[in-house]
């Protein structure tokens, strides 16, 4: 496609801008030694929206220490403990709210059977960019979408030890084929950035954090929140269940998006790869993790069913948000590309 713009994918990117007096505090703090500045605890944590900019740019910079980092944050801050309990505080208020906005099911068997239906006058952003989208907003969605599927399966691998018998190992071959099958090149998020460098995007490990939304930070932090607690093991099936799930006809979709635009082979295998391999981890979700999980673990049923729903839920406020920039013609976007 367009020419392709120079790039560092290994490069660590430096702390973002804050976008309110929680980040801002946070930021300032993670430039110093560990244990040298005051963390955001107060009230102007609580009084923060639980979706909005400040309090979601926080939780994901505090996640992010588990993950790649930010260049010039020392190591230690990681499992420091004032952090910890400061990003505790975030938690709790956006779990709260998710619980309190989301929650529509209590059998996961009803909230996994109704993502089985696709709507046959479908109206999110993959019938959008494949029907009447332009390339700039094809763009914009792989950039917002960047923030995840560069550590696509990442925020999962943490329930793989807080399962048991079939549960794990299916869970475990589902991530098998995510991380490649055992080649690097194959390693989903590589491909993603192959997409990235086609569209002439950056394809640098979190290059577009400053210019998303907190939208789209709710739909990352989400993941890693219901990852790193073991609390929240059911629910993290439960979401990873409804993007296996939802994944195979919408990259079906956005594949047909990328030929639409002209867009090359490497940017369009990604989308392929995801219609095959998604529609069999469908079904080893639903049946090798899910029904061997609550097999064991009854009680996990409604957590499961809120992994659904609070997916659901954040998807639909990022598409919305999309869609509605897109339709007045605006960008999406907090920066221009």
């Amino acid at each position: 496609m367009s020419e392709t713009r120079p790039a560092n994918p290994t490069r660590l990117m430096s702390l973002p801008t804050a976008r309110g007096e929680v980040s801002g505090a946070l930021v300032d703090a993670l430039v110093r030694e560990p244990g040298s500045a005051t963390l955001p605890v107060g009230p102007s944590l609580q009084e923060a929206d639980p979706y909005g900019d400040d309090l979601q740019l926080a939780l994901y910079v505090c996640y992010e220490l588990h993950y790649q980092s930010f260049s010039g944050v020392d190591d230690a801050w990681e499992w420091d403990p004032d952090l910890l309990r400061a990003r505790q505080a975030l938690e709790r208020r956006f779990l709260a709210a998710l619980r309190s906005d989301a929650t529509t099911h209590d059998d996961p068997d009803t909230a996994v059977t109704e993502l089985l239906v696709e709507p046959t006058d479908g109206t999110g952003v993959s019938h959008y960019l494949r029907d009447e989208g332009e390339l700039w907003q094809l763009r914009e969605y792989i950039a917002h979408r960047s923030l995840y599927q560069l550590k696509e399966a990442d925020p999962h691998v943490w329930v793989i030890p807080r399962l048991r018998g079939q549960a794990k190992a299916a869970m475990a071959a589902v991530e098998y084929d995510e991380f490649g099958a055992g080649r690097g090149e194959r390693v989903h998020a590589e491909l993603f950035a192959e997409l990235m460098t086609d569209l002439a995007l950056d394809p640098t490990y979190n290059h577009y954090l400053d210019a998303t939304s907190a939208r789209m930070l709710a739909v990352v932090n989400m993941m890693s929140l219901l990852g790193l607690h073991r609390a929240l093991r059911g629910a993290l099936v439960g979401h990873f269940a409804t993007v296996e799930i939802t994944s195979s006809p919408a990259s079906d979709r956005l594949a047909q998006a990328l030929r639409r635009f002209g867009a090359g082979e490497a940017a369009v295998f990604f989308y392929t790869e995801h219609v095959e391999a998604d529609a069999v981890h469908e079904q080893v979700v639903r049946h090798g993790v899910i029904d061997e999980l609550l097999k064991r673990e009854p009680g996990l049923a409604a957590d499961v069913a809120f992994g659904v729903d609070a997916t659901v839920f954040l998807e639909d406020r990022l598409a919305e948000e999309l869609l509605g920039a897109w339709r007045e013609g605006r960008s999406s976007l907090r920066a221009p590309l």
